[in-house]
């Protein structure tokens, strides 16, 4: 099972949508089963994931230190992917996750104080050995900064060659529990997110292989249904 985390210390940085539409976009290119985890208080990925109608990804929602056990319980349940959301700010609560995941994703708006805000969860994800990638997101097409930004944030790790661009569909689509690809499949704000998967699952390829698991035959019966892991306090 590979656990990605999807982390910023700053706020609005765009993490809550940018894990649900991973995950989806995961699960409709056949990399599933996938799961979501909030760990985030304000619960923002809850409240979408509790709107949605469709069937998957599955989810959980809980404190970060329940996590260890809400993994291991998608683990035994023959999850392959672990979206994980999770709080500004709260550095040790970041550390933790990171602690866990195989692969990092930093979410950055291109502006002066996200790309400052950055370096504090880049030192995290270093001194995790953890690999780590950054996503540009809720751009401006064609705004100098942006690429600027690309620029300056490749100076301290690897960035995705997608940027995700600030367009209405992105807010529009998480209101009532969807996603761009699933309100409107052939836009471009749905390319670029099946794009950006594309890139993710790549280097989610190369990472080391660990221990393999079974799918259990309860996560083969059950999951054909829409599920939710117990919520942990």
């Amino acid at each position: 099972m590979r656990i990605v985390a999807v982390t910023s210390q700053k706020g609005g940085s765009g993490k809550t949508t940018l894990t649900g539409h991973l995950g989806v976009a995961a699960e409709q290119a056949g990399a599933g089963p996938v799961a979501l985890i909030d760990t985030d208080p304000q619960s923002s990925l809850s409240d979408w994931w509790a709107a949605r109608q469709a069937d998957s990804p599955a989810f959980a929602q809980g404190t970060v230190g329940h996590l260890a056990e809400m993994l291991q319980n998608m683990k035994e349940l023959g999850i392959k992917l672990v979206f994980v959301d999770t709080p500004p700010a709260i550095t040790r609560s970041i550390q933790a996750v990171i602690q866990r995941a195989d692969l990092v994703i930093i979410p950055t708006r291109p502006s002066p104080h996200d790309l400052r805000a950055a370096g504090a969860t880049v030192d995290l994800a270093e001194r995790a050995g953890k690999p780590l990638v950054f996503v540009v997101n809720a751009a401006t097409a064609r705004a100098r900064l942006t690429g600027e930004a690309a620029i300056a944030l490749s100076q301290h790790g690897t960035v995705a060659p997608t940027i995700i661009h600030n367009r209405q569909d992105f807010a529009a689509s998480m209101i009532d529990g969807r996603t761009v690809m699933e309100a409107a499949a052939g836009g471009r704000s749905a390319q670029e997110i099946c794009t950006l998967w594309r890139y993710v699952d790549s280097r989610i390829k190369r990472l080391p292989v660990r221990g393999n698991f079974k799918a259990s035959a309860l996560h083969r019966n059950a999951f054909g249904t829409r599920t939710a892991f117990a919520n942990h306090p």
